[in-house]
């Protein structure tokens, strides 16, 4: 029989551990001027055997180690003591433990073979540098709280500047003198001089990794994207988000936290370079003006989705025009997916004051205009809300991962500077109060409590920690191995 503990783990005492046994018999061996050959010929056994117990390769079975004692002269209990007999076994037992680890062994380094030739102060700094690996490994997995708290964070963070980047717009404004851009729409052809004049060509390729949507290749010069990218999207993005990166001379994310601030760094100089603040700044105060402000023609003056207009107008709307403005990103499913806010709208949200996945009001807007059957033309309505009243105006868009509704709205006081003021489409909306439609009608409860057991689809996504790495939810092996199949070669 193999050794099993006298108690299971839930009763609080500990479980004894191969590791621990081994350093015990090897401690006991060696105190008593034994070696591996007479220890084995005591209990029968061959020196490599011992050798294998002591290096806590394998759980030993009873029999054995009560032979191994009485040969030691020490109790079976004596023996399977779970503290380690000295300081440097403890030591030497937690390296051994990291080294069969799924952390050490995924970095790939070979194993530090521990025995008396490794002195005591290598071992102590050896261990050390294990510890701290294992903590920055830990606080980079990041789980979903860790990530919903960055969110939560960043949000705020953007909400205190008015999500207005005047460094990130001094940028946009450089690169675009340096090929000459001076108005209209950013075509191709200079999105991909932008690209050039940074030193980077652009490559299409069939086998970009799929966890991506571009690959940079800094020491070769290399920007690397998907063939068919003009098929979906707006493909200028897609660079111009790869040049924000390296314009801003960003390094490996340090933690979640960090990773989120470069992507919202990278989206709004790419949003700078499409939308140029000059120019957007001129039409929309034109605009305001003549109480014409309007997220379409937005769009259609600089040639640029919805979203991308919609969240352009965010950093200019109260910088430039003293317009608190709110913005939301709402999935088909009614779960919200991003928003911004500096106008004192309540958006849903968690305990931790997470508001991403969190169900949006069957009455907003973001909601409701997916039951319009126009799809064409923005969809305006008034929402009176526990926090006042605000105008929306909104539009639904299509994606892979379904449709999505992009909302830009405002207090009724700003109203009056927006097209589609005149709606006569109003709402309430009592949310966050349950019964405003959290819970069904009293009609259809009587009717089907009881009745009814539905099979969620649960969202893997927001349960699952995110995977550890420097880039989360990106396959770097991948990435490595894509980069060394298409980095120019010597003899090509």
């Amino acid at each position: 029989m193999t050794l099993q503990p006298a108690t299971t783990p839930d009763a609080g005492t500990p479980v004894v551990d191969p590791l621990v046994i081994g350093r015990r018999v090897r401690h006991l061996r060696t105190t008593r001027g034994m070696t591996l050959d007479e220890l084995g010929d005591a209990v029968g056994r061959a020196p490599s055997q011992i050798s294998v117990l002591e290096n806590g390769r394998r759980e030993a079975k009873l029999s054995l180690l009560q032979q191994v004692a009485a040969a030691l002269g020490v109790t079976l209990a004596d023996l399977l003591s779970p503290e380690p007999p000295t300081r440097r076994a403890a030591l030497e037992i937690e390296l051994e433990r990291a080294q069969r680890g799924p952390f050490f062994t995924g970095l790939g380094l070979p194993q530090v073979k521990v025995g008396r030739s490794l002195p005591t102060d290598a071992l102590e700094t050896i261990v050390g540098l294990q510890r701290e690996i294992s903590r920055l490994l830990t606080e980079r997995a990041a789980t979903p709280e860790e990530a919903r708290r960055a969110n939560t964070e960043l949000r705020r963070q953007m909400r205190d500047r008015d999500n207005y980047f005047p460094e990130l717009e001094e940028h946009a404004k450089v690169l675009l003198a340096a090929v000459g851009h001076t108005g209209g729409p950013l075509s191709q052809r200079v999105t991909a001089e932008i690209a050039a004049h940074l030193g980077f060509s652009l490559h299409h390729v069939h086998d970009l990794p799929h966890s991506t949507r571009s690959v940079t290749d800094t020491e070769h010069g290399r920007i690397y994207l998907p063939h068919g990218l003009g098929t979906s999207g707006d493909p200028r993005s897609v660079v111009l988000q790869a040049i924000a990166a390296h314009v801003l001379a960003h390094g490996e994310p340090t933690s979640y936290g960090d990773f989120l601030r470069q992507r919202v760094e990278t989206n709004y100089l790419a949003a700078a370079l499409l939308v140029p603040e000059d120019a957007a700044v001129a039409m929309l105060v034109a605009a305001k003006a003549q109480r014409q402000l309007s997220i379409e023609d937005l769009r259609d003056a600089f040639g640029v989705p919805y979203e991308t207009a919609a969240h352009r107008f965010t950093n200019l709307a109260t910088r430039h025009l003293d317009v608190p403005v709110h913005f939301m990103k709402v999935h088909e499913s009614g779960t919200l997916h991003k928003a911004y806010e500096n106008d004192g709208v309540d958006f849903p949200h968690d305990p931790l004051g997470a508001i991403e996945g969190q169900p949006v009001c069957r009455r907003w807007t973001a909601r409701t205009v997916f039951g319009i059957p126009d799809r064409f033309s923005p969809y305006y309505q008034y929402t009176d809300t526990p926090a006042g009243t605000f105008w929306c105006t909104s539009s639904v868009q299509g994606s892979a991962d379904g449709e999505f509704s992009v909302s830009v709205g405002v207090p009724f006081a700003q109203v009056r500077w927006f097209r589609g003021r005149e709606t006569t489409e109003r709402a309430q909306s009592r949310c966050p109060e349950p019964s405003c439609c959290r819970h069904p009608p009293e009609e259809l409860a009587r009717r089907w409590d009881g009745h009814a057991w539905p099979a969620a689809r649960p969202h893997a996504s927001m349960l699952a920690a995110l995977p550890a790495g420097a880039f989360p939810g990106v396959d770097q092996t991948e990435v490595f191995d894509f980069l060394e199949r298409h980095a120019p070669r010597d003899d090509a």
